[in-house]
């Protein structure tokens, strides 16, 4: 039988798995954009890899949030 899954429990692993992956995609897309020229104001490679950065710290609040759920869930006292 299924049971179902406590509440915060996905946005829990979600959230961690876009924290691992965002930057990591930031930098593949980073490097295949490459160093850009010279004249350029903002490095494409910089800015690919600090949006993955950004990406990855929203998730990792999506993970919190979703842990302190699940962390509530578990530790209920005095509920029959």
């Amino acid at each position: 039988m299924l049971e179902p899954t406590p509440p915060g429990m996905w946005p829990t692993l979600l959230g961690l798995a876009v924290a691992v992956l965002a930057p990591l995609f930031g930098f593949l897309v980073g490097g295949m954009f490459g160093p850009g020229t010279i004249g350029d104001t903002v490095d494409p490679m910089f800015l690919s890899l600090f949006t993955g950065i950004v990406i990855g710290g929203i998730g990792l609040l999506v993970a919190f949030a979703g842990g302190a759920r699940w962390w509530k869930h578990l530790h209920r006292q005095g509920e029959a």
